[in-house]
C-alpha cells in the first residue's frame, strides 16, 4: 500500500505578485519546499511518501476561462499562461523532488489535478494506480478552488485522501470555510 503527496498548483500566478494571487501561496511554497526536502533526505520527522506529484495549471487557450472582465467564479484573469513566468512553480519551491508533473487546462477550465496528464499523456488516477498508491494526501493552491477538486476527485477515484491544511492557502476565509465542510462532508480527512 503506497502513499502519494499531490502538490497542486504552487505557481508563480497564484503566489503574490502574480496575475491570480493568493495570499500566503508564497509561503506555502516554502513550506512544502522544506517538507520535500526533509522527506527526500530521509529525515525522521517526514512524512513517508512512496512518490510526491504536482500538477500545474496549463493554459494554451482555455476559452472562456480567461476573460478581460472576469467574474471570479466562473471567469479569470489570463494566468498561468504557457511559456510565461507565471506558469513556473514559484522560486520557493524546488521540483526537482518531484516524480511527475500532470498539466491541466490546455483549452479549457481545469480545476482538478485529476483532470490533468503527464506530458505523454497518462491521467493522474492511472498514474497513480499504477505504482500501487491508495493513501493521497492533497495539499498546494488554492483550498478553495484547485485543492479542493483535487480532493474530491481523489476520494472519488477511491484513494484515501488527506488534505493537508497547513500546506494550502485559500482565496477567502468563506469559501476556503465552505470547501474544508463540503470535503470533511465527502470522508476527505482534514489535517
Amino acid at each position: 500500500m503506497a502513499r502519494a503527496l499531490i502538490v497542486v498548483d504552487v505557481q508563480n500566478d497564484f503566489c503574490e505578485g502574480g496575475s491570480l494571487p493568493v495570499s500566503g501561496g508564497a509561503r506555502v511554497a516554502a513550506d512544502v519546499n522544506d517538507l520535500l526536502h526533509r522527506w527526500h533526505s530521509g529525515a525522521t520527522d517526514a512524512p513517508a511518501y512512496d512518490v510526491v506529484v504536482a500538477t500545474k495549471d496549463h493554459h494554451v487557450d482555455p476559452g472562456a476561462h480567461w476573460s478581460a472582465k472576469p467574474d471570479f467564479a466562473e471567469s479569470w484573469p489570463v494566468h498561468c499562461k504557457v511559456g510565461t513566468e507565471g506558469a513556473a512553480f514559484h522560486p520557493n519551491l524546488d521540483p526537482q523532488p518531484f516524480d511527475e508533473v500532470f498539466y491541466k487546462g490546455e483549452h479549457q477550465a481545469a480545476y482538478s489535478g485529476f483532470e490533468g496528464r503527464t506530458s505523454g499523456g497518462e491521467a493522474l488516477a492511472d498514474w497513480l494506480r499504477a505504482r500501487g498508491v491508495e493513501d493521497v494526501d492533497v495539499c498546494g493552491i488554492a483550498t478553495d478552488h484547485c485543492v479542493r477538486a483535487t480532493a474530491l476527485d481523489s476520494a472519488g477515484e477511491g484513494f484515501v485522501t488527506r488534505v493537508l491544511t497547513a500546506l494550502c492557502a485559500g482565496v477567502a476565509e468563506e469559501t476556503t470555510a465552505a470547501a474544508l465542510t463540503d470535503l470533511a462532508g465527502a470522508g476527505v480527512e482534514l489535517a
